[in-house]
């Protein structure tokens, strides 16, 4: 069997699928890989690198595209590439079905088996495959890097002849993966740290990594049943706005991750808040990409309100292409090894697993 994959349009997205240390794996599993020519080299992975294993350069993406068996991308292809898949083909990414509708509509008019990894299952045996918690670890990371960079003042508190520089105090809006590492990031470069969810377990969590978690009083625990946060009532997003109204006046700098899948970003921050933040704070807006957490958040984009800068970018993880791209291609790797039926070499699509029953696109 054949598992190929095609180079991304790099100017939106730098991450690839298939890695030079993942290559043998797949081998190893009974695959022959395809891909593109040039497919790694502006992450500094040469061919050769990926010929040690065996890997086929095609050099038409078209020729590409019909000969495999399984294709593994970050997201779906342009149309004139999408045109190409034909029935019974395996197309694996983040295919973001809620945005992409027309687009998967099409694929499964000709019978292409979709399987979208963002809609994996938060059970133990999917761990290894979850690429939404391995990209929102480094996303976590970085957006505390980027907006430690931006912010002019020194992080964590110094004690000279001169007189004592304070250190700074981040706020955390969302516990999730990225909020945690966001948090454990700002915390070991010496930020006090503060973070706010509407999941009331992340308390536990946030605390372990020496933040402050503040609720509201008698706040409802906003977690599904899959570990995912729900949308807050009307009256739980009153005191919440509240108290983080009073709570941005003493923040020096904002990392807000939250998100509800397949919907709009919520607005978190708003208009009148901002007003209370002191000039020079930073927000980091990682949300920015699905309408964004603050009012005046703009994708790829610094906005300077009343002196606060709001930054948040698209796709965060072109920043850190190499790191993201070896930990997507290991869980893209295990998926597809759950797929595949070691004993008779063959694909088996078996909907009793639900891993493969929530991923694949009907």
């Amino acid at each position: 069997m054949i598992i190929g994959s095609v180079s991304e349009n790099k100017e939106i997205e730098k991450r690839i699928s298939i890695t030079p240390e993942i290559v043998k794996k797949y081998i190893n599993l009974g695959f022959e890989v395809q891909l593109s020519e040039n497919y790694g080299k502006h992450l500094g992975f040469e061919e050769k690198q990926y010929n040690e294993f065996g890997v086929k350069f095609i050099k038409d993406d078209k020729k590409l595209i019909e000969n495999a068996d399984i294709i593994v991308q970050m997201s779906l292809l342009d149309e004139d590439r999408n045109s190409i898949l034909k029935a019974k083909q395996i197309f694996i990414g983040v295919l973001n079905p809620y945005e992409n509708k027309n687009k998967i509509n099409e694929l499964l008019k000709k019978k292409v088996n979709l399987f979208s990894l963002e809609l994996l299952p938060r059970i133990t045996r999917a761990q290894s495959m979850d690429i939404l918690s391995s990209q929102a670890n480094l996303a976590g990371y970085k957006a505390v890097i980027e907006s430690f960079s931006t912010f002019e003042k020194a992080i964590p508190m110094m004690m000279t002849a001169a007189g004592t520089i304070p250190a700074a105090k981040v706020l955390v809006v969302g516990a999730g993966v990225a909020g945690l590492q966001a948090i454990a990031t700002a915390k070991r470069m010496g930020a006090i740290v503060f973070a706010t969810d509407v999941r009331t377990a992340s308390k536990e969590q946030v605390e372990s990594l020496g933040g402050k978690f503040l609720t509201v009083e008698e706040a409802e625990n906003l977690e599904t049943k899959g570990g995912y946060a729900k949308e807050a009532s009307e009256e739980f997003k009153k005191k919440q706005e509240e108290l983080l109204s009073e709570t941005l006046k003493k923040i020096d700098i904002v990392i807000c991750t939250a998100l509800i899948p397949g919907k709009k970003a919520p607005l978190i921050i708003k208009e009148n808040m901002l007003k209370n933040m002191q000039p020079g704070s930073v927000i980091y807006d990682l949300a920015a990409a699905q309408g964004g957490n603050v009012v005046f958040t703009e994708v790829d984009k610094i906005i300077e309100k009343n002196g606060v800068k709001i930054m948040g970018e698209r796709n965060i993880l072109n920043r850190l292409p190499t790191s993201s791209s070896s930990l997507y291609a290991k869980n893209v790797f295990n998926f597809v090894s759950n797929l595949y039926d070691k004993e008779n070499k063959k694909i088996n699509i078996n909907l009793k697993d639900e891993i493969i029953a929530k991923t694949i696109i009907k």
